[in-house]
């Protein structure tokens, strides 16, 4: 247990030190400014849609609850496919009912929380990697005219990968009676507002 914890803590540190990396990099005198613009535009992309943010917490939430070793594949999978959905999207794939997967994520994931439901780690990856193509589908087909969709999609990465390491941060306090129930309470807001975002995406 104590060896489990030290690894969560350590990937907490490394979360904020690729924040403080991230946050930093377009100040090297090299960088172009349309090679900035486009990292930061997708860098900030994930924070803009609460749907997508709620979605990529709960992943870390779920990884911290079901310890190792999902807590490192969860959030290592999600960015991985969810690349694969934004090439679809630059490509201009088309990929029916983006919006309602958004939503529908939400609401699984919450309830994957919520009720502490614990998959086998494949099934646990499957099912957080089909999530992930529509997340990415959805980044990819919003990136703004001229931006470079390489630098756009090393952005929006980034960024998913800090919303998983929140989730696994606050997910530290599952540790404890209260932080589990805590946390089965934030699965259930999760899944409520994925109900309300599944509501606007049909309507």
């Amino acid at each position: 247990m104590k060896k489990e914890l030290r690894y969560l803590d350590s990937l907490a540190c490394l979360m904020v030190l690729a924040g403080y990396l991230i946050f930093t990099s377009p100040a090297h005198a090299h960088v172009q400014q349309g090679q900035a613009l486009s990292f930061l535009t997708g860098l900030g992309h994930p924070w803009s849609g609460l749907d997508h943010a709620l979605a990529m917490i709960a992943v870390g939430l779920w990884g911290a609850q079901l310890g190792n070793p999902a807590v490192w594949f969860l959030p290592i999978s999600f960015p991985l496919v969810m690349s694969l959905g934004a090439m679809m999207g630059l490509m201009g794939i088309p990929l029916p009912g983006i919006e309602i997967g958004i939503a529908v994520s939400a609401i699984v994931l919450g309830v994957m929380v919520l009720g502490e439901v614990r998959l086998n780690l494949i099934m646990s990856v499957i099912l957080v990697g089909c999530f992930a193509v529509f997340h990415g589908h959805a980044h990819g087909t919003e990136l703004p005219a001229g931006q470079s969709g390489f630098l756009y999609s090393m952005g929006f990465v980034m960024a998913t990968g800090c919303l998983h390491g929140i989730g696994i941060s606050i997910g530290l306090i599952h540790r404890w009676p209260l932080g589990k129930l805590v946390l089965r309470g934030s699965g259930a807001l999760i899944a409520v507002m994925g109900i309300f975002f599944l509501w606007q995406a049909i309507t």
